[in-house]
């Protein structure tokens, strides 16, 4: 056949073979006529599209997608509206996946390194070589008695992954521990307690008519922000609501969701429960609840059993005035359906699960368990590869496996698989966790970014963008009825890439024995068929056939499968938790003489935690309360300021009692309390590509290891810091401003090989 200009793109520009093209109830039919590309003239370029559902992993909350392809090239991500969480919706973290498919600085082969530890010099080698000097180190541990010196530390994982993960860790004997920055632990543990259920709840906004959110930044990155905005929305202006929704927002420093609210309250940090607590007090005192209920969670005591939690005691605490606390206890408990939900701001001390426990009760006293507008259970899957599911470990595992790393007494790791996670710059400093790095044998990453976490390893192992590969995901939080989501490749892989899984599947293959017969599939795509058909078995759901290859078809067209009749649905059946009798106020670290502020972090709209900072789509994403993009800073209040004699765009040095310190540039910000300042986290990167690195300053890097003291959980928000004049001032990048320059990646590999000859999918 003749090679013509046109035949040549469509060849090399192909879509992946074996996607299913998306087939939802909302794309209008005029989309689907085109002109035959048989008839085009010869120098015409195509413009043959297709679309594709998916799954999102822009962030952890699994919004479902589309993706438009045009010759073979993805060019347009989009909500998916017959996917429940996102319901055609998406974010701009979702929008820039993109960005990260078509990275410059995306590692495109296997790399060995070749110069000093952290000197990110490398050379390519071939997958073949590379997953065999894999197998072999973990063959030859296992061998010498030492599986148990074996780490994997990873991101959060679900579904399938999480099945991989934790079977290959239980049979071979690793430690398999999962990392994010601004953990969920004191969320959990607090579900776990309050509603008898080992998942976050669904929190339904949308048919609320009065909502209490303590520190919960439902529309910013917090949990499922495209499910919660969309919620929202409805809350607001809904077209079947008989009345607006009246939201109050509790937290020290006002957020896009509190800027959002009918009410804005400012209380003083880690004091959150105690104010749920006080308001609890005034519903009982008042008998505003259902008396049988109130026995169960005063254990018969009444009011008087909340005595330490009186209006008037809280307001010391809080600062919250006692006649504004029975006001708001007054309203929720009279205003049907009420909602009260805590977040980050309330998790981030050391009593976050105090605080989110006496949260997450209030709903008990008003009766909105198992109602709309209120409270539901997540149901897991029915099919045990999907539920599977590894929770990031609490800031107490991270200090011992760095102590692992130093002390010599104690087991020593032998050799440490980092899948797609970052720990060396999401925890302070002062967990010592570089230090250690440097003495474990041998590091392999599987990250496709040359993180500071992926310099230090000694293989590389790139994965694909979640665009080009295969997966699947339970959405946590979920939305109240049992829901897969399945994710294709709509793209053939652009470098020599494989997924995690896949790579995990060859290396139990590899070892053989028991890890061969739990693991038994060739890879990721043959597995994931597997467990699908045992879901195509169940016979329910939004997707039935007559066999399982149209089944399959099916659910790849709709971007998963769910059942949101009774039987996909589970009702919250625990009795309503006693609730807590004694004050437990929060700890911080620092004296308020020297150290007088309340150092405040959240994720930032764009970038989050910091797994955004390498997409310059994210980077230009302005905070919607400052305008501020491409850089971080700190929020100092007016009066603050002028006392200190500072101003917008003045550079500080921020000081925390561990004597660790950042830079920061200064933005004088009306709505934060004069003994709190505020960062956004994500930025600050030494490594990950030209546009996170040598930018802004990383706030978590200078935390005191402050814990929340039921489940060890870093508390973020626990730490005081002074703020000191550098005589030096910069203009922040604001909405309108220019795009700072960008520098190349800080690695190298020294030896470019034919990447033709290296192997890969």
């Amino acid at each position: 056949m003749e090679v013509s200009r046109r035949n040549f793109i469509k060849v090399t520009g192909a879509s992946t073979a074996g996607a299913v093209l998306f087939n939802g109830c909302t794309v209008p039919d005029r989309e689907k006529v085109i002109q035959s590309p048989n008839q085009l003239p010869e120098d015409t370029v195509s413009s043959f599209e297709n679309w594709y559902a998916s799954v999102c992993r822009g962030c952890s909350a699994g919004c479902g997608i589309i993706v438009r392809v045009v010759e073979g090239r993805a060019k347009k991500i989009e909500g998916n509206p017959d996917h429940p969480v996102s319901q055609g919706r998406l974010c701009a973290r979702g929008q820039a996946g993109l960005q990260d498919l078509y990275h410059p600085d995306r590692i495109r082969s296997p790399l060995r390194r070749v110069g000093p530890r952290g000197s990110g010099r490398y050379d390519v080698i071939s997958w073949d070589d590379a997953q065999a000097e894999l197998t072999g180190r973990l063959k030859a541990l296992a061998e010498e008695g030492k599986a148990d010196s074996v780490v994997l530390a990873t991101e959060p994982l679900r579904g399938l992954n999480a099945f991989i993960a934790q079977q290959f860790s239980t049979i071979y004997g690793a430690r398999l521990l999962a990392f994010e920055p601004l953990d969920q632990g004191a969320l959990w543990k607090a579900s776990r307690d309050v509603f008898g259920e080992d998942t976050i709840p669904f929190f339904d906004i949308e048919r609320a008519n009065y909502v209490l959110s303590f520190g919960a930044n439902f529309l910013e990155p917090w949990l499922s922000q495209v499910s919660y905005s969309r919620a929202y929305g409805e809350f607001r202006q809904g077209e079947r609501r008989e009345q607006r929704g009246h939201l109050v927002q509790f937290e020290p420093r006002m957020s896009m969701t509190g800027a959002n609210a009918d009410e804005w309250v400012t209380i003083k940090p880690g004091s959150e429960g105690i104010l749920a607590m006080s308001m609890a007090y005034v519903i009982i005192a008042e008998g505003l609840a259902n008396r049988a209920v109130v026995d169960i969670m005063t254990a018969r005591g009444g009011a008087s059993a909340l005595a330490a939690f009186r209006p008037e005691e809280a307001s010391k605490q809080t600062g919250v005035p006692a006649e504004r606390i029975q006001g708001f206890a007054r309203a929720f408990a009279k205003t049907a359906p009420a909602l009260a939900i805590g977040g980050a701001g309330a998790a981030a001390h050391t009593n976050g699960s105090f605080n989110l426990t006496a949260i997450l009760a209030l709903n008990f006293l008003v009766g909105n368990i198992n109602r709309p507008g209120g409270v539901f259970a997540n149901p897991t899957a029915s099919i045990p590869e999907f539920s599977a599911r590894v929770t990031a470990a609490p800031y107490r595992e991270w200090q011992r496996l760095a102590d692992r790393f130093e002390n010599p007494s104690l087991r020593p790791v032998g050799m440490l698989l980092v899948n797609n996670t970052n720990p060396l710059y999401g925890l302070p400093l002062e967990a010592r966790f570089g230090d250690g790095l440097k003495k474990v044998p041998m590091i392999v990453s599987f990250s496709n970014m040359m993180d500071e976490t992926t310099v230090m390893a000694d293989l590389i192992l790139p994965s694909g963008s979640y665009l080009e590969s295969w997966g699947d995901d339970i959405p946590e939080p979920g939305i109240g009825y049992e829901t897969i989501s399945f994710q294709q490749p709509v793209v053939r892989p652009m470098y020599l890439t494989r997924s995690f899984a896949d790579v995990m599947l060859a290396s139990a293959a590899g070892l053989g024995g028991q890890l061969k017969t739990a693991l038994p599939w060739e890879n990721q795509q043959a597995a994931l068929k597997a467990a699908a058909d045992k879901v195509f078995k169940l016979n329910r759901g939004s997707v039935r056939g007559p066999s399982f290859a149209g089944w399959w078809n099916g659910v790849l067209q709709r971007g998963g499968w769910w059942d949101f009749t009774p039987t996909g649905r589970k009702d919250i059946r625990v009795a309503a938790p006693t609730l807590p009798r004694q004050v437990i106020s929060a700890n911080f670290a620092g004296s308020d003489k020297e150290f007088p502020f309340h150092l405040t972090i959240f994720a930032s709209t764009g970038v989050g935690d910091g797994r955004g900072a390498h997409l310059p789509w994210l980077q230009m994403t302005p905070d919607p309360t400052t305008t501020i993009a491409w850089q971080s800073w700190i929020e100092v209040n007016p009066k603050t300021a002028t006392r200190l004699g500072l101003k917008s765009n003045d550079i500080v040095t921020v000081t925390a009692p561990n004597n660790r310190k950042l830079e920061a540039i200064v933005y004088v910000y009306p709505a934060i309390p004069e003994d709190v300042v505020a960062m956004p986290a994500g930025q600050g990167h030494s490594f990950m590509g030209r546009y996170a690195q040598k930018r802004g300053a990383n706030p978590l890097a200078i935390l005191a290891s402050q814990v929340d003291s039921d489940t060890g959980a870093l508390a973020w928000g626990a730490t005081r810091v002074r703020i000191d004049k550098t005589g030096r001032t910069v203009r922040l990048p604001k909405l309108e401003g220019a795009v700072p320059a960008v520098q190349p990646p800080d690695y190298e590999v020294v030896q470019i090989t034919d990447l033709r000859k290296a192997g890969g999918n």
